[in-house]
């Protein structure tokens, strides 16, 4: 059969443990009930409407055991030769109770409805939330799509499952429960009968999802996987075309394809075992208990309309059994969404609380070391300290991985040290709120993100409430007015979402226009003139020159004729600062910085 559908054997717990994680021996079902339990913390939000569903839950169950019941005494009136007026009266109580049981099977699927998406519409607000809230540390280490497909797919089967599964099984306890109890009061012995074969679901319920657990949690992990790849392979279309390496994509994605293939084929092909097993055993009860039931009527031990009522009850008892079976595929797979949901939601948030602070500019390092990897030999940042007054603008360079760009991040919080001070103003940084410390840093990249909006909303960015005089004038200061004012549209004009319609170097100018508005108190500068021709330079530079004027300002440059007018030169080398000092000061020492001069 594997040979036929060309498909690699089960995927076994050993690859599982390689794809989740390695867990201790019963953590699965360890975590699954604690999913269980966040999930009805969140459905417990909305207490009054899951009231009311539990009462139609409730009600329409105890309606679904009256119904065979009149049926029963029905046919034994029949029987007995009762009179048309007692046989409409049941009638009559019949037909009311499958209209009540109509209506409260409807008002309850109404509710749920409504508390389900209210409840993955929390869940997916507080993980959006929550995304804003982790260290860039912990996006480094993940791939943005299979991020993308926790928020999506994860969170639907949620929603499918809230749907669907809450009130099918909270209804087939019940009508379990109910069932029992009014098949003991009718007959025990026949009840008994009924469960012989309760040892055969349970076996072939735990044969089956011993399985089923580990391939649904498997598949949406694959799910999250080409997420992941699609997601690279579009971003990175340039560079994929560039190097021609379309069919190595292409192979990647058919392995990946492939692996949803053969996991979903076999997760799907067990758990289709469970209505089969379950239809099976449904009619087999039945035929029992109709077979022995008929030969108690026979002997005169119970009527024929008991027989009937008992029958009915017995396809109830196996009904929720099998209700439940069925939704259990469905359950397992919405477990395995939320477990991965719910491992994000736990990621402990950046630190973001904290003092609300004027800065007027002053920046002082103290012996700060970091490092991105906490099990690298060798630290990022070692011992790095510098003081940098209020309007201060310094040049930090050195050779690519000297630690430019890791001391900016360090600079905004970002990053978190590893040891050392870093001090705003004579305060620990730990001290200073996050919000509040970025809204006085404006940051111009190397590769400048402009948004799917208009320009206008693009350098709006860097201030939510400036008004079009505060935009047009920022864009006159970062000479983008000109260019923006001869677009067809102006500075209503759409980014795309490449900006393949304007210049790198008209980009960096929106990106300063930004920056502008912001009116920092530090300006960070990330080889914001590097990838520009050098007419256009010119015009980033004299645009860079007017930001930076009366800001502390940080730049990281690899052209030094870009950093000729700098206070303050920090010269950096495998994560330590070799020399310091002012740039005429640097000069005449004919040090490190000194050659890079006259090379």
């Amino acid at each position: 059969m594997r040979k036929f559908f060309n498909y690699e054997p089960i995927i076994t717990k050993e690859q599982i443990k390689q794809t989740s994680g390695k867990k201790k021996k019963g953590a699965r079902a360890e975590n699954w009930t604690y999913t269980i339990k966040r999930i009805l913390d969140f459905v417990a939000e909305q207490k009054a409407q899951l009231m009311v569903v539990l009462f139609l839950v409730v009600v329409s169950s105890v309606l679904a055991l009256i119904g065979p019941f009149i049926i029963g005494r029905l046919i034994d009136r029949f029987i007995e030769g009762g009179s048309l007026s007692t046989l409409d009266q049941w009638l009559y109580g019949l037909a009311l109770t499958y209209l009540l049981y109509g209506l409260a099977s409807y008002f309850q699927n109404y509710w749920m409805v409504s508390i389900a998406q209210q409840t993955v519409y929390r869940i997916r607000t507080q993980l959006y939330e929550h995304f804003f809230k982790l260290p860039l540390r912990f996006f480094d280490k993940r791939k943005h799509g299979e991020l993308m497909s926790r928020a999506t797919n994860d969170i639907e089967t949620i929603s499918s499952t809230l749907n669907s599964a809450f009130i099918q099984v909270i209804s087939s306890i019940l009508t379990l429960t109910g069932t029992v109890a009014v098949m003991l009061w009718l007959s025990p012995l026949l009840t008994l009968v009924t469960m012989l074969i309760i040892p055969l679901m349970f076996y072939g319920m735990r044969w089956i999802t011993k399985r089923t657990s580990l391939l649904f949690k498997q598949q949406q992990a694959a799910i999250g996987e080409m997420n992941g790849l699609i997601e690279e392979s579009i971003t990175g279309q340039h560079v994929v075309k560039a190097f021609s390496q379309e069919q190595e994509m292409l192979r990647q994605f058919d392995e990946k394809n492939n692996r949803i293939r053969t996991v979903g084929f076999w997760s799907l092909t067990y758990s289709g075992f469970i209505p089969k097993v379950m239809n099976t055993l449904n009619s087999l009860s039945f035929a029992i208990v109709a077979c022995i039931g008929g030969i108690f009527a026979y002997y005169g031990h119970i009527s024929i309309g008991t027989i009937v009522i008992f029958t009915e009850y017995a396809r109830q008892f196996t009904r929720p059994l099998n209700d439940l079976a069925n939704q259990f595929n469905t359950v397992l797979s919405a477990l395995a969404g939320a477990e991965r949901v719910f491992l994000i939601l736990d990621e402990k948030p950046d630190q973001i609380e904290g003092n609300n602070v004027t800065l007027s500019g002053d920046v002082r390092f103290d012996n700060v070391s970091f490092q991105y990897d906490q099990d690298a030999v060798n630290p990022t940042l070692l011992n790095v300290s510098f003081n940098v007054e209020s309007g201060q603008s310094v040049a930090l360079i050195g050779q690519t991985g000297a630690g430019k760009t890791t001391i900016m991040q360090l600079l905004t919080g970002l990053y978190e040290k590893t040891a050392g001070r870093i001090l705003f103003d004579g305060v620990p940084i730990e001290e200073i709120s996050k919000a509040n410390l970025r809204k006085q840093m404006a940051f111009v990249l190397q590769d400048p993100f402009l948004f799917e909006m208009s320009i206008k909303d693009n350098i709006r960015y860097g201030k939510l409430d400036a008004t079009d005089e505060e935009i047009i004038e920022a864009a006159k200061k970062a000479n983008a007015h000109s260019f923006i004012d001869r677009l067809p549209n102006g500075y209503d004009t759409l980014i795309s979402g490449d900006g393949s319609q304007i210049s790198q170097g008209q980009k960096q100018l929106i990106s300063i226009a930004r920056a502008f508005v912001a009116n920092p108190k530090i300006l960070l500068l990330d080889e914001a003139t590097s990838s520009i021709d050098t007419v256009t330079e010119l015009h980033i530079q004299a645009a860079l020159e007017k930001l930076m004027q009366g800001r502390t300002s940080f730049i990281i440059a690899h052209r030094l004729n870009t950093i000729s007018q700098v206070d303050y030169v920090i010269v950096l080398n495998q994560g330590q600062i070799v020399e310091q000092g002012s740039r005429n000061q640097l000069i005449e020492e004919q040090g490190i910085f000194g050659q890079m001069l006259n090379v």
